[in-house]
């Protein structure tokens, strides 16, 4: 099973914001586009998305930003994958139309598998992925230090 790269980005935005808790200032757009060099548009469409969900409080206006809405302990991978992702179907029997589907035993033991795929997920919090803190922020850039482009 492969996760979309929506679903990806979004768990990647709520990682890097995890790593920072105690930090006073909103996250902005902009930091995580260039952090992980990711398109602003596709950015603001997740940050709206994990905002509306409850994942991230969002403050609009000139000096707005976001941070996490919740406790990384209480954000569960596999509710969010949940969310995040437009479907969690493996295949698609439909386009084109499969023969078989009216008496095909693979969509069932797909379907066994997505269920088992989650229920991994389910026993993880976000506070569990970023559990070795040090490692990832050793691998994220310095901000603070203005990146001169040739």
């Amino acid at each position: 099973m492969q996760l979309t790269r929506y679903t990806d980005f979004g768990i990647r935005t709520l990682m890097y914001l995890a790593l920072s808790p105690e930090r006073e200032t909103l996250f902005r757009i902009a930091e995580i586009t260039e952090v992980f060099d990711l398109s602003p548009n596709h950015v603001s469409k997740i940050v709206h998305h994990l905002g509306k969900e409850g994942y991230l409080q969002t403050v609009r206006g000139k000096s707005g930003g976001f941070r996490l809405g919740k406790p990384a302990e209480q954000i569960n991978i596999g509710q969010l994958v949940r969310i995040l992702e437009n479907s969690l179907a493996p295949i698609d029997c439909t386009k084109p139309y499969c023969r078989f589907t009216p008496s095909c035993q693979l969509k069932g033991m797909l379907a066994e598998a997505v269920d088992a795929y989650l229920a991994v997920l389910d026993r993880y919090t976000l506070a569990d992925v970023v559990s070795n803190r040090d490692e990832l922020k050793a691998l994220l850039p310095d901000l603070s230090i203005p990146v001169l482009e040739i």
